[in-house]
């Protein structure tokens, strides 16, 4: 069920039950989608609409989100592909987070076992934030690192080194191809695409591995879920799987069923302020 912000109110109560348990909790799991970076500027690509506003010559060809972040695509026109990505690329490492992140930082720091993050945006916004890389996991992979198309021999590696020149007229890489540097194919985001069969997961399994072990020394934990709706469903599944007190932050898709879960239907930072400011 979707709902308007604007025509609704926040029931103290449930805000008031909210601030308690985070005021109890030992530890906090921060589970993270798109809406997370929507208040840093960073576009939201629910439904074509949005997404085409964003990436005109795309719109122009008729070509979906689903369809260019797509493993096919990236093999059949990796220079276009790359123009996507590319972008993106480039845009991720411009930005800046917002204050929310500092204000989730701030409150980690006064729980004993701190934060983990769990996350389906590859944009490394966490990071810059200062979260840890130890204490995220980045389900569908990153953009700042790369692997080889052909996973040739399963190495993922930064991709610290690839500044890629996009024509954004026509969403095409204008400079070399990354390469991968043990064969020679091309190189790629270590990102879970639409209809991929060739992503490199082991960064991402052995960030699962970290989480688990945390988790055993976290007692109290409370989930804190913020801007993650069900078309790509893997961050409200983690959410509700984990069987701690749940508040969930979003503007549209904010509902929730249970005595030990709260939604507050506002973006990520207005949510964040409202909870710990």
């Amino acid at each position: 069920m979707l709902a308007t912000p604007s025509t609704l109110s926040i029931d103290p109560a449930l805000l008031a039950r909210a601030r308690q348990w985070l005021q109890e909790a030992d530890s906090l799991i921060i589970t993270a989608g798109a809406g997370m970076g929507v208040d840093s500027g960073l576009p939201d690509f629910r439904g074509n609409a949005g997404f085409w506003q964003a990436y005109p010559p795309l719109a122009k060809a008729g070509i979906t989100f689903t369809e260019i972040a797509n493993g096919d695509a990236f093999a059949e026109d990796p220079m276009q592909s790359w123009g996507f990505y590319g972008h993106r690329l480039a845009l991720y490492r411009e930005t800046m987070p917002h204050a929310g992140f500092v204000l989730l930082n701030e409150l980690a720091k006064t729980k004993p076992q701190g934060m983990f993050v769990f996350t389906s945006n590859v944009d490394g916004q966490f990071q810059k934030a200062g979260v840890a890389e130890e204490h995220i996991v980045e389900c569908h992979g990153s953009i700042h690192h790369l692997q080889c198309s052909d996973d040739c021999t399963g190495a993922i590696w930064p991709a610290d080194a690839v500044t890629p020149q996009v024509d954004m007229t026509h969403c095409r890489l204008s400079s070399p191809l990354p390469l991968c540097p043990s064969c020679g194919a091309v190189a790629r985001p270590n990102i879970l695409m639409f209809n991929d069969y060739r992503w490199n997961e082991r960064r991402t399994d052995a960030q699962y591995s970290r989480m688990r072990a945390w988790m055993d020394a976290a007692k109290r934990p409370v989930v804190i879920e913020i801007g993650a709706g069900t078309a790509v469903p893997s961050v409200r599944r983690m959410s509700e799987n984990l069987g701690a007190p749940l508040i969930r932050i979003n503007p549209r898709e904010w509902l929730v069923k249970g005595a030990n879960k709260v939604g507050l239907p506002c973006g990520a930072l207005e949510g964040l302020r409202l909870l710990l400011s």
